[in-house]
């Protein structure tokens, strides 16, 4: 798309919220049902289309991205009266008569940038509450799923004027004009190396920004795990989108006496889910490009793949494959893997992984398997990371009654149902003073008396 088709369509935008056609709750909530109407209606071409960009199964399409996205756009139309509403909050005894409020407001013209692992949802989770937050909206899709990138385009032109809620195509250049324009609020899906080329162009205009990174999520497995349910899980989290999931399990970090056990189980657990050949499985998707697929099979070591480890590189398909005997040093250890490898590492002592998780930027994810809460009391109060689960991988992501992001390296901001309309609000903090009386302690000149009333409010 042209730069100057682009900067036509912030105006449009720009001249729309002014006229405060996205403000009243009813209209939030009519775009959001045609929003759910649109999606409902394409779900076959849509479930194609991410078969055709990442091999995903329409079972597995339906239940990561299509009911996900549904899920939080009912999730929305069911609460944005509330939060839009104002909230009335306590006045200080000093600012008598007066009644004190919040109220959210939406920031106004915001641009949505989403990744491609996950194309479908992550732009219509972040669009769905940026809407009800009462914001229009320019969505730039990845141009590496490119046809999700086209039913989402032809979806939002169906339900939208573009004036109200935009798709921008293209790729390197699109997204470099788009940083260049004054928005109101920026909301990034991606890795953490662009995530800086975004914070950076923000800056120029000072424009808030959610980012939403990666990083490598440990999955910490103790002495006391039920070693089977772990592996059936860690499997499931760890293999989903063949590993292309931003809180997957990066690597394991386990109590030495239990590797070999947890190894036999997920290598078992790999054949029970994926079968004896899980290149020939037709449920079992693809890397996204050739370059993404060169890059993850060069982190095999083979003198240390443990299970899988075969390629199809005519197919850009990654068998899930377990690396044992890894060190900090690996190569596999010094990037976030995502892909269809798990790295195997021990400790001796919870209190060491915790100490070498903390020495490491802060991850997206974190997750432990244990039967003793204690040893979940400390990893979860002591490790710095974005979200997470006990004994389960993923599944935090999958509500509307929790915040999702990162911290520190793998983020800041968050969203998900309050949490989201949040990120694309600000909320304005009012004092509505009352005429009937004006107490005179703050004027001058100043008496002993008021200074005497003053610290008594004021202590």
């Amino acid at each position: 798309m042209e730069q100057q088709e682009i900067r036509r369509i912030l105006q449009a935008q720009k001249a729309y919220f002014a006229a405060g056609k996205t403000l009243p709750a009813d209209s939030r909530i009519r775009a959001l049902k045609r929003l759910r109407a649109v999606i409902r209606a394409h779900e076959g071409e849509i479930c194609g289309a991410l078969q055709q960009d990442l091999g995903k199964s329409g079972f597995e399409s339906y239940m990561c991205e299509v009911g996900l996205s549904c899920s939080e756009i009912s999730y929305m139309i069911r609460h944005v009266r509330a939060f839009c509403a104002e909230k009335t909050v306590p006045t200080p005894l000093a600012q008598f008569a007066a009644r004190s409020y919040t109220k959210p407001s939406p920031y106004g013209v915001t641009l949505i940038m989403s990744p491609w692992n996950y194309p479908f949802m992550l732009t219509i989770d972040p669009l769905a509450d940026a809407l009800a937050a009462g914001n229009t909206v320019v969505l730039k899709p990845s141009a590496y799923s490119p046809h999700t990138s086209a039913v989402l385009a032809k979806m939002i032109g169906e339900c939208f004027d573009p004036a109200y809620v935009a798709v921008i195509p293209g790729g390197r250049e699109e997204n470099q004009c788009l940083l260049g324009q004054p928005f109101d609020h920026i909301f990034f899906t991606g890795s953490q190396t662009v995530g800086r080329e975004v914070m950076r162009r923000a800056a120029e205009h000072l424009t808030p920004v959610t980012l939403e990174l990666g990083g490598k999520s440990p999955c910490i497995v103790d002495s006391t795990a039920r070693i089977p349910l772990a592996a059936k899980r860690i499997v499931f989290g760890k293999f989903l989108n063949c590993g292309q999931t931003c809180v997957a399990p990066d690597y394991i970090y386990c109590d030495a006496s239990v590797k070999d056990a947890l190894i036999r189980e997920i290598a078992a657990q790999i054949t029970a889910q994926f079968g004896a050949a899980p290149l020939q499985n037709p449920d079992y998707g693809r890397i996204i490009s050739q370059k993404h697929f060169d890059r993850i099979a060069a982190l095999i070591d083979p003198q240390k793949v443990a299970a899988g480890g075969k390629t199809d590189p005519a197919g850009l398909r990654i068998e899930p494959t377990v690396l044992d005997h890894v060190s900090w040093d690996d190569p596999v250890m010094q990037e976030e893997i995502f892909g269809p490898v798990l790295p195997v590492l021990t400790y001796r002592t919870l209190d060491e992984a915790i100490q070498a998780i903390n020495a490491r930027p802060h991850p997206l994810a974190l997750y432990l398997f244990t039967q003793n809460r204690e040893h979940a009391r400390m990893v979860t109060g002591r490790c710095a990371f974005g979200g997470g689960c006990i004994n389960d991988t993923v599944i935090h992501l999958a509500t509307s009654q929790m915040g999702f992001g990162g911290v520190g390296a793998s983020g800041m901001g968050a969203y998900h149902g309050r949490a989201g309309f949040e990120a694309f609000s600000h909320r304005k903090s009012i004092v509505d003073k009352k005429t009937w009386l004006d107490l005179p302690m703050r004027y001058q000149p100043y008496r002993p008396v008021y200074e005497k009333l003053l610290r008594l409010f004021l202590r």
